[in-house]
Order: structure tokens, then sequence, then C-alpha cells
């Protein structure tokens, strides 16, 4: 087993290096037919989301980063904890443009874990659904 980085994630998804795209669709179809098992972490999942959205690179709409990285989360010999996190986080951030891929991740473990409340200043986390945002209050504000 081995471990797969963003790189070869965004070159897949991308195109934009001809060889090394070619080698990583080479690599992600072994995956898919479990000839290669590989693991990979949450930070890797939210750096691929992060760039792919990002205006200064690629731009890519959050239904459009969905449509992409599910397929490839839901490979049975792709390793990754706590999958269906992933994919609903994938979903919610779809559904809510202005959310962020973390924003949204962060809410799904907090709702695993059985947490109703977040201390955040982020007002994107009003968007959702059975979870109270609070922002920290100094002393000052007293």
């Amino acid at each position: 087993m081995r471990f797969i980085d963003t790189n070869v994630f965004l070159r897949y998804f991308t195109g934009d290096d001809t060889d090394k795209a070619a080698a990583s669709r080479q690599l992600i179809e072994r995956v898919e037919t479990g000839e290669e098992e590989v693991v990979t972490t949450e930070a890797i999942i939210a750096e691929i989301v992060f760039v792919l959205r990002s205006k200064r690179h690629y731009n890519v709409s959050a239904p459009q980063v969905r449509d992409l990285l599910a397929p490839i989360i839901a490979m049975p010999a792709l390793l990754l904890d706590h999958k269906k996190v992933f994919l609903r986080a994938l979903d919610l951030m779809a559904t809510h443009p202005t959310l962020d891929f973390e924003d949204a991740l962060c809410a799904l473990h907090m709702k695993r874990q059985g947490i109703a409340t977040i201390y955040s200043f982020d007002r994107d986390v009003d968007l959702i659904d059975d979870l109270e945002r609070l922002e920290p209050a100094s002393e000052l504000d007293s």
C-alpha cells in the first residue's frame, strides 16, 4: 500500500501537465479496478477541494468539485477514514456554494460526535441545519 498526494489528484482532474496527467490517470485506473490500494487523509481531500475551487487556480464550482471527487472517494481501494462524512460534506458544499468544504466537514464530524454548537465567527456556518453558531465573547464585551 502507498500514500497518494494532492498533486496526483489535481493532475488527474485538470490535465494541466500532459505527462503527469497521463501517469495520474493510469494510477487512478489501477485504484479503480482494485489492482492497487492507496491511502490518503482528510488534509489531502481538503487541499484538493480548496485548490480546485480557488479563483486563483481553477475556479471550479462546488457542484463540479463534488462530481469530480465523489467517485474517487467512493473507490473501495482508496482508503480514507470516515468516507461517508466526506461524501456528505461534498453534497453539503454543493448545496450551499458559499460554504467552505472545511466548514461542511467540521459540521458533519460534529454531528457524528453528537456536538450541536460551534464557536465560530464564520456566518456561512449558519447555513447548516441543526447547528448553532456562537461567537466567542471577550470579557471586554460584558
